[in-house]
């Protein structure tokens, strides 16, 4: 990993952070440096060597863990505000998540109609189009089965039209990254290709469909299984359901939200065992993440936070999460016993890669994206750099 600076020296340097365990790409190195300039990663190294880049500001993380930015590539809010609710909300949630490590966001908006969602996705566009750590948005409805809504308005899902899919991908202008859908919807299938084909990623979710109905979606073009056993049939021995579809197909990426509530630590490790190199863990977090329990709103629904779970006011349905992606890493290692290095790629390189942005996200080296976190033993954030700014 020590580089030869004296034949092509990056310059300038503006920040080293030197002497740390670095967790990266599914490798761990130690006596790792990391040198940014500007926004983007210049220098992967060990030992010394970082010395001769004569950079502006030194950090030493002796006794830390250095690992790439994470990234959350479904997440509905935090610091008491949503994303739903406009630009001002958007940038509160934001401040929560990066505080936690989370340096690239694509932001999920709940179930609404054809016309807000037009709204809300153009307001992301705008925000995308100054600041790079947020990646864009993510559709989770309207086009969802009823009988699997968890805490999506049921009064506001419908199937997908041509004529709908065509006005939210105009009016996300480029940035809509994911649409989470049910594909036994009529419909379905063929919205999957048309999403696809306009280059946004789509996700089998809130779905009453099977093993044999995944695998049609996923051969039409899906390729991500939103917060898997949550929201859609489960695993059965004679009915494998869209879980171990997913697990079976190697282009499709799993989510899992790791608090400890939505899936029992068994089943966690479970399915990284199952669909190595293709979890992403992710917080599917609402506005109460990084806030007090109380009430809240996740869209058109009331939500109850208690003992920092969140479920609806009415019907006591798990309505998102307040975790943040720290914890999940935490809980991933501690409680589930899953290996750091493995961890680390759930939270980094897998979920660029299931967002087509593995080129220059989800790794520290030279080239990507400077984004990085420090971690203390406990796995307490020390640090954090997004696009090579400390927040």
């Amino acid at each position: 990993m020590t580089v030869n600076l004296t034949a092509n020296r990056p310059a300038p340097i503006d920040i080293v952070i030197h002497s740390a365990r670095l967790v990266s790409g599914g490798i761990e190195t130690p006596d790792a440096f990391v040198a940014f300039a500007g926004d983007t990663i210049a220098v992967v190294g060990t030992g010394n060597d970082w010395a001769q880049l004569d950079p502006s500001e030194v950090v030493n993380a002796q006794g830390l863990t250095l690992v790439p930015g994470f990234i959350d590539i479904h997440g509905h809010g935090g610091n008491a505000s949503s994303f739903d609710d406009g630009a001002d909300s958007i940038r509160s949630a934001l401040k929560v998540h990066r505080r936690h490590g989370t340096t690239r966001s694509v932001l999920s908006l709940v179930t609404a109609s054809v016309d807000d969602l037009e709204k809300r996705v153009g307001v992301i566009a705008d925000l995308a189009a100054s600041d790079p750590t947020i990646l864009g948005s993510h559709l989770e409805g309207p086009f969802l089965d009823v009988g699997h809504k968890g805490a999506h308005d049921p009064e506001l899902l419908h199937s997908p039209a041509v004529g709908s899919v065509n006005r939210l991908i105009s009016a996300a202008r480029g940035t809509l990254r994911q649409v989470t859908l049910a594909p036994e919807l009529p419909g379905g299938l063929d919205a999957i290709r048309q999403f696809v084909n306009a280059g946004v990623v789509v996700a089998v979710g809130h779905t009453d469909t099977d093993f044999d109905g995944a695998l049609e979606a996923f051969d039409a073009g899906a390729s991500i299984l939103t917060h898997a056993f949550n929201a859609m049939n489960g695993i059965h021995h004679r009915a494998p359901g869209p879980v171990l579809a997913a697990a079976a197909s190697p282009s499709v990426t799993l989510e899992i939200i790791n608090d400890g509530v939505h899936v029992h630590p068994e089943v966690v490790r479970l399915a990284f065992a199952a669909a190595p190199g293709r979890i992403a863990l992710i917080t599917d977090a609402m506005a109460a993440a990084g806030s007090d329990d109380g009430v809240y709103q996740l869209g058109s629904l009331s939500v109850t936070v208690t003992d920092g779970v969140a479920r609806l006011t009415e019907g006591n349905s798990i309505a998102g999460s307040t975790l943040t992606l720290d914890e999940a890493l935490r809980r991933a290692v501690v409680e589930v016993g899953i290996d750091l290095t493995d961890a680390i790629t759930a939270l980094t390189s897998t979920p660029a890669r299931a967002i087509g942005r593995a080129g220059d996200l989800g790794q520290l080296a030279a080239g990507f994206a400077a984004d990085a976190v420090l971690l203390d033993e406990e796995f307490g954030v020390v640090s954090v750099w997004a696009a090579g700014v400390r927040v």
